[in-house]
């Protein structure tokens, strides 16, 4: 029976690397378990492998717990799928992702055909690994929430306001109005300017008229 050994590698952590073994004759299901036996993810996650090329674009998907729609559409199925079946290449990839709602993507190749399997040796085993897999994400996580729209938006109670902090408020008022009485009294000594100099223009023109008149007499 011939053995698969493939070096698994995460698509964003390529210093991260399992190298397993596996019968030609296993099905992609029992390579998913083994993956996440090597990584300590839980496996009962939807996933996927894609038949892939060089550029590790994706091609035929082989799904393991995949949606009504997949399943209507007839995907192939991890567990009735046998990795003989989609090798045609010495050094065959697929593009994997772990997880489609939290999703981890990896890179799959084909790196060597024993033709022989161990006696006695349970497939599949892990060959070779290096690099402490990352945890993954947590679903505890809060995620911020975005801010109201329209006109609905309660400023006090969604921003938390407490009535202990009435206090707070209330003094940056009176700092906010300190600030502003400056600006207001500078405004009214223009005014006041601006009327004398009024009055100021009046008076010149009543003393040049006067003048004008004494010079007619």
């Amino acid at each position: 029976m011939a053995i698969y050994r493939f070096r698994v590698s995460f698509e964003d952590y390529d210093d991260i690397i399992r190298e397993i073994d596996i019968k030609s004759n296993q099905t992609f299901e029992d390579l998913h378990y083994a993956i996440h036996k090597s990584t300590g993810y839980a496996p009962s996650q939807s996933s996927s492998f894609y038949v892939s090329n060089d550029q590790w674009l994706k091609g035929d998907e082989i799904a393991f717990l995949p949606s009504q729609r997949k399943v209507n559409a007839g995907i192939a199925l991890m567990e009735k799928s046998k990795l003989s079946s989609f090798i045609d290449d010495p050094h065959q990839k697929f593009y994997y992702t772990y997880n489609f709602e939290r999703p981890y993507d990896f890179h799959v190749e084909l790196i060597k055909i024993l033709l022989d399997d161990e006696k006695g040796k349970e497939y599949p085993s892990l060959f070779k690994s290096i690099g402490d897999a990352p945890k993954p994400a947590s679903a505890g996580v809060p995620v911020a929430a975005a801010a109201p729209e329209g006109d609905d938006f309660d400023f006090l109670n969604d921003l938390e306001y407490a009535p202990e902090d009435a206090d707070d408020l209330e003094e940056v008022d009176e700092v906010d109005d300190r600030a502003v009485a400056p600006a207001d009294h500078e405004e009214e000594e223009e005014e006041d300017k601006d009327e004398f100099m009024d009055e100021f223009s009046d008076n010149e023109g009543y003393d040049k008229d006067d003048m004008h008149s004494k010079d007619d007499y």
